[in-house]
């Protein structure tokens, strides 16, 4: 299962976080040798997203995601919510992969493939029964904020060490992610004490559907085969997906019909922190992160600049001919002409 306005298993659409959306093999022009991307390699998001609690932050977004009914029931009409749910989760992570670490031509590439799915997919609201269109701002602005908060807190609670400022930092680098999809950058929360107002006005709008609890269920309990099971892919996979589900706020866990027992929150971090400590003791070439951070640090520097701090001589695997990164490429505006921004519908 996944909510997120990114990942959409339609029959006859292309899946847009999929391997056409953002293919990390693709070939970069000459000028995009330094760029860095949306936020570059002294960015928050860049720490963030890299960080071994990634997995459990995103399928903990799409345990919050669910509860928002309207973009529960997009999902649902334009997917199949008993498939399993990791091929989904894998595009999810690709997708947010690009563009954080993709230049910015990538980013802005894989968005526009979202942000056209999204105008030719409809769904039926599940209180009035009237149609909207996937691209619907208030939606998409609920799953930007409810995956890039997930991202955040997991990865907080896991062990990441982030200052008030570089909180925020984050939020308002994700204002960039939130414009790509659509989204009015004056509309999406830039700070956590915005991000904090946003869940107490939208959280009497959540509740727990019969899709979002088939949606929870296939999380924590998908199908496997035989042979998976034999290999103990069933008992790793509960392991990741209740530690996730536990690292939900208090309030998401009540709507999921669990009790906020005493306690119950301290179980799913000394998880999410010993499987982080455990990430820090891998050898180098597994701590590298994914194919497409390795890629960004070397076409930025940011290698160079690792070995230069500690002493390596050794060469760095830049780019031929590259030069200190350059700021981002300006955004186009993928909202102009709507004439429906989640600021006028707010």
């Amino acid at each position: 299962m996944n909510v997120s306005p990114h990942e959409h298993d339609h029959a006859h659409q292309p899946s847009p976080a999929g391997p056409d959306a953002a293919d990390p093999q693709d070939a970069q022009r000459p000028d995009d040798a330094a760029d860095p991307g949306l936020f570059g390699p002294d960015s928050v998001s860049w720490r963030v997203m890299a960080d071994p609690a990634f997995a459990f932050g995103g399928l903990r977004a799409l345990f919050l995601q669910a509860l928002y009914p309207r973009a529960m029931a997009g999902l649902a009409q334009n997917s199949d919510l008993s498939a399993p749910p990791w091929s989904r989760l894998l595009r999810t992570a690709r997708y947010v992969h690009t563009v954080t670490y993709g230049t910015s031509e990538q980013a802005q590439q894989a968005a526009a493939r979202v942000r056209a799915i999204h105008r030719a997919l409809w769904g039926r609201d599940p209180d009035n029964g009237r149609p909207f269109r996937l691209d619907d701002p208030q939606a998409l602005l609920w799953v930007h904020v409810a995956m890039a908060e997930s991202f955040l807190s997991t990865a907080r609670r896991a062990g990441l060490s982030l200052s008030a400022d570089e909180t925020d930092r984050f939020y308002r680098e994700q204002v960039l992610a939130a414009q790509l999809v659509g989204l009015d950058p004056a509309a999406v929360p830039a700070t956590a004490a915005q991000v904090a107002r946003y869940f107490e006005q939208i959280r009497p709008q959540l509740r727990l559907t019969p899709q979002a609890a088939q949606a929870a269920r296939l999380l924590l309990w998908p199908p496997m085969n035989a042979k998976a099971r034999l290999y103990g892919a069933r008992a790793g996979w509960l392991a990741l997906s209740s530690t996730a589900f536990g690292l939900l706020p208090r309030w998401a866990r009540r709507l999921y019909r669990l009790p906020a027992l005493p306690g119950a929150d301290l179980p799913p971090v000394a998880t999410a922190r010993l499987l982080r400590t455990a990430a820090a003791t891998l050898p180098t070439p597994l701590r590298r992160g994914s194919p497409m951070l390795q890629e960004a640090r070397a076409r930025t520097g940011a290698v160079a600049a690792d070995r230069a701090a500690t002493g390596d001589q050794r060469s760095a695997p830049l780019v031929r001919g590259a030069s200190p990164a350059r700021p981002p490429k300006p955004l186009p505006n993928p909202g102009a002409g709507r004439g429906r921004t989640a600021a006028s519908t707010a």
